[in-house]
């Protein structure tokens, strides 16, 4: 949702609301009669009939056959006319910035993907203006068909001093004014801009566009460096948009202070990759046979996360055994998450979930055993099914829900 240009829970007015609940439904079920969309939401015909006929009217939604009657008039059958707006969608990722243009049921037209420059976060907002221009021009479509722009950011996003802060301390850890930085695109563009930190994006992009995750109460753990949360079927931010960090900071402990802490292992930071990189190097360093450094053409500084999955795939030991212990490691970060806040699904996304089983089976089992039986036995734990265009997706989701709630 939005406030001052930013994704968050607000109240919505009863016609906000309808409009949103209707419009979500027929996206998602459509084709669809108006006799189901009133049983399923709750609302009356007559009221269901009076927001139809404006959404015809307004070409947002079509008439598209007869449904089977069970006697008298067959009923008709409605569907989202996904070509009557397009939105715009972005991930400021730490490493990337990938844009699309989708259009209302989230179908992409266009997508642009470049390197993240090492910028601060005032000067980024020219690249993410620029990425946003090359991907309408890539997509053809009429700018003035365009309604809304999302953007989902690798950063804090701090409601109370109206800031998104990079955490990458090689960039300095910048800040920026999320209205300003909304300012620059919406003048550009001449459309709304709503903005976000990206695990929460990815979460409500798996809750929307995931059949799997479509529930009310969902989590979404990018690898162990953010995590996503819906509740109550809405995004949850916290009190000043900073909910969702799954470690705690250990950057200004002293080395004593560090020592004593070891015990906290699992809130410890591993970074995306969980580690598995900087692991499978040292052991490659200490001489330990592996297919990891024979993909890595001999060099151990060309070892990344594809090379360790690859090699895992293959049977390598070494590469089977880092990733199995990641999943274990990750499972009793996920297992605290899930008895504190009783989910029905939690989605792994970040990458080392693209390993499968090798990676997810020890995760799962790491859960069972930690989790308390109850909410244990309820939560469904899968793999992200967007992959690495979660948050893309997610942002433009969102974009396109601010635009159903305004129709």
């Amino acid at each position: 949702m939005k406030k001052d240009g930013v994704f968050t829970f607000h109240v919505l007015q009863d016609r906000e609301r309808k409009n949103l609940a209707i419009l979500e439904l027929i996206r998602k079920k459509g084709p669809i009669s108006k006799a189901e969309i009133s049983r399923n939401l709750g609302y009356n015909i007559v009221t269901i009939t009076n927001y139809i006929d404006y959404y015809i009217d307004k070409r947002m939604v079509l008439e598209v056959g007869l449904d089977v009657s069970s006697g008298g008039r067959r009923p008709e059958l409605l569907e989202m006319n996904p070509k009557s707006a397009y939105i715009v969608g972005v991930d400021v990722g730490p490493d990337e910035i990938t844009a699309v243009v989708a259009d209302l049921k989230v179908n992409v037209v266009s997508k642009s993907r470049i390197r993240r420059p090492d910028e601060s976060m005032e000067n980024l907002v020219v690249e993410v203006v620029k990425i946003i221009d090359e991907v309408i021009k890539k997509s053809k479509v009429d700018p003035a068909m365009l309604k809304a722009i999302g953007i989902g950011i690798s950063g804090i996003v701090d409601y109370p001093s109206g800031t998104i802060r990079d955490t990458d301390p090689t960039r300095g850890r910048t800040r920026v004014s999320f209205v300003k930085f909304t300012n620059v695109v919406e003048d550009k563009f001449k459309i709304p801009v709503y903005i976000g930190n990206d695990a929460s994006c990815a979460a409500f992009g798996e809750k929307s566009l995931n059949p799997g995750a479509d529930v009310d109460n969902l989590l979404y753990l990018y690898s162990d460096v953010g995590c996503g949360m819906v509740i109550h079927g809405d995004v949850y931010i916290g009190s000043s948009g900073c909910a969702g960090e799954t470690q705690i900071s250990f950057g200004t402990l002293q080395k004593d202070e560090k020592n004593y802490s070891r015990e906290f292992t699992y809130l410890r930071p591993w970074g995306v990759d969980l580690g598995i990189v900087v692991e499978s190097q040292k052991a490659v360093e200490k001489g330990i046979a592996t297919e990891i450094i024979s993909l890595a053409k001999g060099d151990v500084k060309k070892i990344n996360e594809d090379i360790v999955i690859d090699a895992a795939k293959k049977g390598d030991e070494l590469a089977v055994e880092l990733i199995q212990n990641a999943g274990r490691n990750l499972g009793v970060r996920v297992a605290f998450q899930v008895n504190l806040f009783n989910p029905a699904v939690v989605i792994i996304g970040g990458g080392v979930e693209r390993a499968g089983d090798i990676f997810m089976v020890p995760l799962k089992e790491s859960v069972k055993k930690f989790a308390f039986e109850e909410p244990g036995g309820v939560v469904k734990i899968m793999p992200s099914l967007l992959g690495g265009d979660a948050v893309v997706l997610g942002a433009t989701a969102l974009a396109a829900r601010e635009v159903f709630i305004q129709a």
